[in-house]
């Protein structure tokens, strides 16, 4: 136990001594606080604006590179030296200092790092500046954790713990102090290790196909990595409309960004085979550890939400979200601390599709939609489409009164949980342009990128600028593969030829690394193939 350990366990220990009612009472005032600035249309904006949330987490760089013979996502002889290799790009930790150096956040597990772009209008110069800050960001980071011989991935799920441990043992490990539990592989996150003490908090286990592993924390979820566009509108009384296209538009888009099929081999049960898991596997096992790990019985936060009909009601549903930890909130100079028990609250408010209302000042207050049901993605090039996808669905649906508007919302839930489980493959309604019902996926998608390519044209963007921009989903839409159909074509092929999932798995990783070095900035997935 460090003394870093011991300190935290005292801010745990406070945050358990927080009295609930009377956060959930400020809580209360403050939505009331919300609504008033609401009536008073301090979260208009005169036009919309786009952001982007980027998880990554790190592996280590170095010898699991050298002696790469041929293609890394097509020679069989490369990947047999890949699964032999015991130097394969393993987990690693990034130390705090280096996220300091590099202008990243923390996130959940210590192998995670977060990039948040500036918000930029919703125009071609906004949208080309949210694809360079990212390049630029993701650019330097490179150069100064390569210097720590490590690298950050981009990527929906890593499979290859660190050396000398198991994933097992890196997502259980956990050490108590004076009754507190807390995490060893976790950031200093209170809220995340007080989850693990609060009432009624025994273990927490990942509910997936063939998955064995439960845990006395949270630290299960930091498997997990995802982007997260941002839509802020420019009237926040139409936050309804604009949650409820989203969520309509969650299960096509989720389809075509699929890209976690496989946990790491050992946390297969023992009695689970190969064939098994190719089987029963799911295309996006993320959706998978975010609910069942972080939802409880009575307390169901990370869910397909419910359509709104009040920007109030998005205020009021914050509000009334189960409590698990009633984190403390100290007094501050922002616009938002006026509400900032809510806001607080708001941190644990995981639907896949939220409303979201703050802002450092008064001009600076904005309604926007966060839109979290997309993995990472293999390239830039491909984060930035699904950010341009979905800011141009925002722009063209309401503008051209879609009616998918009207689809129902069990249909768009049932939607979104098909493509978890079978990827682009899935079986998905939609209602076209026409008012036409269709399962057909030619036509989904073909009207799905039609109206976001339209919506960028609406904000400015060239026909030219918005066709490349959607490419990468195009692509994916014409040909049916997704990141997740590759990884699971990868370890299919390597079973064929006699290896376990212990072996296969680690393969196909050390090949997604490998072609993400050589796309990251200047390609995309389809680059991935011989054209």
């Amino acid at each position: 136990m460090t003394d870093a350990d011991g300190d935290l366990a005292a801010r745990v220990r406070s945050v358990l001594d927080t009295d609930p009612e009377e956060f959930r009472r400020r809580a209360e005032a403050d939505a009331e606080t919300v609504k008033a600035e609401l009536r008073d249309g301090t979260f208009d904006n005169h036009q919309s604006i786009i952001g982007l949330e980027y998880e990554f987490y790190a592996v280590s760089e170095g010898r699991w590179r050298e002696g790469s013979d041929g293609d890394a996502a097509g020679d069989a002889h490369a990947d047999e030296a890949i699964a032999a290799d015991v130097n394969a790009p393993r987990l690693s930790r990034v130390p705090r200092r280096l996220l300091e150096l590099i202008g990243f956040e923390k996130e959940l597990g210590l192998h995670n790092a977060e990039m948040t772009t500036s918000p930029q209008p919703l125009n071609a110069a906004g949208v080309r500046a949210q694809s360079a800050e990212v390049r630029a960001r993701l650019e330097a980071a490179e150069e100064t954790t390569g210097a720590e011989g490590m690298r950050l991935v981009s990527d929906a799920m890593w499979t290859v713990p660190p050396v000398g441990e198991t994933a097992r043992e890196y997502l259980a490990d956990s050490v108590e102090d004076d009754g507190v539990r807390i995490a060893t592989n976790m950031s200093d996150a209170v809220r995340y290790h007080a989850m693990a003490n609060g009432p009624g908090a025994e273990s927490f286990s990942i509910d997936a196909p063939h998955v064995d592993l439960t845990a006395d924390t949270v630290m299960p979820e930091s498997l997990i990595t995802s982007i997260q566009p941002h839509y802020q509108v420019a009237s926040a009384e139409d936050i309804p409309r604009y949650h409820t296209l989203a969520l309509r538009v969650a299960g096509p888009l989720l389809a075509l960004g699929v890209n976690a099929p496989f946990f790491p081999a050992d946390l297969y049960a023992a009695d689970a085979t190969a064939e098994d898991v190719l089987a029963d596997g799911w295309h996006e096992n993320r959706v998978a550890v975010f609910e069942s790990v972080l939802n409880e019985e009575g307390a169901e936060k990370v869910t397909f939400p419910e359509d709104l009909d009040s920007v109030e009601e998005a205020v009021d549903r914050v509000a009334a979200d189960p409590t698990i930890v009633p984190m403390p909130v100290g007094e501050g100079n922002r616009f938002d601390d006026a509400f900032a028990t809510l806001r607080r609250k708001h941190g644990t408010y995981w639907r896949w599709v939220r409303p979201v209302f703050e802002g450092a000042t008064r001009s600076a207050a904005n309604a926007r939609i966060e839109f979290r049901p997309i993995p990472a993605q293999p390239t830039v090039g491909d984060s930035i489409a699904f950010l341009a996808a979905f800011a141009g669905l925002m722009e063209s649906l309401p503008r051209r009164r879609h009616p998918v508007y009207d689809l129902d919302w069990e249909t768009a839930r049932d939607n979104f949980y098909a493509a978890v489980h079978d990827g682009i493959g899935a079986d998905l309604s939609w209602v076209t342009t026409d008012g036409v019902e269709t399962t057909d996926a030619d036509a989904i998608f073909d009207d799905l990128l039609s109206h976001a390519e339209a919506g960028l044209e609406d904000v400015g963007l060239s026909e030219t600028e918005a066709k490349s921009y959607l490419e990468p989903l195009r692509w994916r839409a014409g040909t049916g593969v997704t990141p997740a159909a590759w990884k699971r074509s990868r370890v299919r092929d390597r079973l064929d030829d006699g290896a376990d999932l212990g072996d296969a798995i680690p393969a196909m990783q050390r090949a997604y690394v490998e072609r993400q070095r050589e796309t990251l900035f200047d390609g995309t997935f389809a680059d991935w193939f011989d054209q």
